[in-house]
């Protein structure tokens, strides 16, 4: 039997290049998020300060989502430098899952406070009150450069990380909602039509749920260790049994620790003729995982003899619960 957790080697030892890289990266993305929080400040002050002025609801909306916008970029960049800390003999996968956490955070505050916009939007589509509409396409003006400026630090990002994805959606929302109360805000200013600052609030929050749901739902399947979107658990092991030596697979579990990190377990059933081969066959299988999959934490038991026709999904089941002797009193004897 032969048990092995590592990252994929190297030919070039030490893993400098990518400890180095890694870094480079890190310092880009937290660089990245401290502009956007500044300019997401900004904004949040003017379309407040604005939107009680002007008495448009469609800009307290939109100041609404861009409090949202901050919390999610601060706690954001919270959970990156929580990533950063090392693993420890309590948390021997370091503290990745904060941003999932964080994510499931902002998630689910920005639809808790949609909920709140449409009852007012509602309000404000039975008894429709005056808008300053000039003013308001100014301020919301102002908001859109700002969002825009903020979600160009993210977007390069966005893509392999779902921490900083679901900040960037907040921020993308929140533009596409700008441009929502610019365009009420000449409308109004032109026809007088003020129930239109309600109906620019509903589209606001039906872009801040749809965005919500999406995050709670990526957060909540890497939080019950679902696999990953991007793999097909059957060609996944198709890929592993064509592994010279490898003659089955068994007990495969696929999860992922946050949005960019995935781990592999698996019982190897290794054919007879490289029994004395383990090292060779578990590094070409680390080989195919990290090049197909980025897979680049595995755990693989070899020769498992107990479980050679065990299937490759293996159901998992509690323990037997021992009864507690020191509760087990007779009830019935009053």
């Amino acid at each position: 039997m032969f048990d092995r957790q590592q990252p994929n080697r190297r030919k070039d030892d030490g893993h400098k290049p990518d400890s180095h890289a890694h870094g480079s990266f890190d310092r880009a993305l937290t660089r990245g998020f401290i502009v956007a929080i500044g300019l997401t400040g900004i904004t949040l002050v003017a379309e407040l300060i604005g939107g009680f002025w002007t008495n448009s609801l469609a800009l307290l909306s939109d100041a609404a989502h861009v409090f949202m916008d901050l919390f999610a970029l601060v706690l954001s960049l919270a959970a990156i430098r929580l990533a950063s800390f090392p693993a420890s003999d309590t948390r021997t996968y370091g503290w990745h899952r904060a941003e999932i956490f964080a994510s499931l955070i902002n998630g689910t505050t920005l639809l808790l406070i949609a909920f709140g916009i449409l009852g007012e939007a509602w309000d404000r589509m039975l008894n429709p009150e005056i808008v300053r509409s000039k003013e308001m396409f100014i301020i919301a003006t102002i908001g859109l450069v700002m969002n825009l400026l903020a979600a160009g630090k993210l977007h390069g990002h966005s893509h392999e990380d779902l921490n900083v994805r679901s900040a960037f959606l907040h921020v993308v929302g929140d533009a596409v909602a700008s441009v929502g109360v610019i365009i009420g805000g000449v409308i109004m200013l032109y026809t007088g039509w003020f129930v239109l600052d309600a109906l620019i609030s509903m589209v606001i929050v039906l872009i801040m749920s749809w965005g919500s749901i999406r995050i709670l739902r990526e957060a909540g399947h890497i939080l019950l260790e679902g696999v990953p979107a991007h793999i097909d658990i059957n060609e996944l092991v198709d890929k592993m049994r064509s592994v010279a030596g490898v003659n089955n697979v068994h007990h495969l579990h696929v999860w992922s620790i946050c949005s960019h990190i995935t781990a592999l377990s698996a019982h190897i059933d290794v054919e007879s003729d490289y029994r004395l081969r383990h090292g060779e066959i578990i590094g070409n299988l680390e080989q195919v995982l990290d090049h197909d999959y980025h897979i680049t934490h595995t755990t693989f038991q070899c020769e498992c003899s107990v479980c050679m026709t065990g299937p490759v999904i293996q159901q998992l089941s509690h323990r037997p619960r021992k009864p507690d002797s020191g509760h087990n009193h007779d009830h019935h004897a009053h």
